[in-house]
């Protein structure tokens, strides 16, 4: 088994970045989900709300970060280390927790809304759940686990189904994974529930699978929507109330280290 794709998502929502290789920190890989999107309310506007996000691209540079979007001059932003201090949540059922504001005119007009756009300053404040973590364990911005793996063969199957069904294939970036495995078996990921993976020379503990929602059925590339693949996903994997694809994963690092994966790398798992 080894990595074929890494992808960062520089602001929740944004369209990916592609990487040979990434750092990856106790909360998740370098770069990743530490700026978001909030309403006047402090609440993240994700793609959920917006589709339009897919058309947001974002990178980043030491201290900082570009934005540029179809239509709209680019914008260049430092990190807000002295912006307003506010309490904001990834969505209205999470933790507030502290960020900066950086901008608010380019990102409302971009999205047609009123928005501000803000920074997570100090990547350790935001705990997992530790239904699945444990208590030192932080995240980004991200959903709620600081590393997603999708496994290219689980892809493949379920793209059988959607073929049987008379449906188009699905590129697995709609799953939005940071991380893409190849050379397991298909759903091989169910299995390394509870166990630690190790990727390169990074240990990785498997959390929870992924429960999908609404974005998957969104292209990443137009920002158009459809029904698939949750209503496959639904007819095939179902557990509970969920519907699963992917892996979260969360580095077993300490606080303040920091390693680094590379496309090729081998994954094993370990126990």
């Amino acid at each position: 088994m080894r990595i074929t794709a890494l992808h960062t998502y520089p602001v929740k929502g944004c369209h990916r970045l592609d990487h040979d290789e990434a750092r990856v920190e106790p909360h998740g890989l370098a770069g990743d989900r530490r700026w978001m999107v909030v309403d006047a309310d402090g609440v993240g506007i994700t793609q959920r709300d917006t589709a339009r996000l897919t058309q947001l691209t974002a990178r980043p540079r030491p201290g900082g970060l570009q934005l540029s979007a179809p239509g709209l001059p680019g914008l260049d932003l430092d990190e807000p280390a002295d912006g307003l201090k506010i309490a904001v949540r990834v969505f209205k059922s999470k933790t507030p927790v502290p960020a900066r504001v950086a901008e608010s005119e380019w990102i409302s007009g971009f999205l047609g809304r009123d928005a501000r756009l803000v920074w997570q300053s100090d990547p350790t404040t935001r705990a997992v759940d530790t239904d699945f973590g444990e208590p030192g364990d932080r995240v980004s911005l991200a959903d709620g686990y600081p590393v997603l793996l999708g496994n290219t063969a689980s892809l493949d199957a379920l793209n059988g189904w959607l073929a049987e069904a008379g449906d188009a294939p699905v590129p697995i970036h709609r799953f939005r994974p940071n991380i893409e495995v190849s050379d397991a078996p298909a759903w091989a990921e169910d299995a390394w529930l509870g166990s630690r993976i190790r990727i390169g020379d990074v240990t990785f503990r498997v959390a929870k699978p992924c429960d999908r929602c609404r974005v998957t059925t969104i292209d990443q590339e137009t920002g158009e929507t459809g029904r698939q693949p949750l209503k496959i996903l639904g007819k095939h994997r179902r557990s509970g109330n969920g519907l699963m694809f992917a892996v979260n994963i969360i580095p077993d690092l300490a606080a303040g280290e920091i390693a680094l994966v590379r496309v090729g790398d081998s994954l094993t798992v370990l126990d």
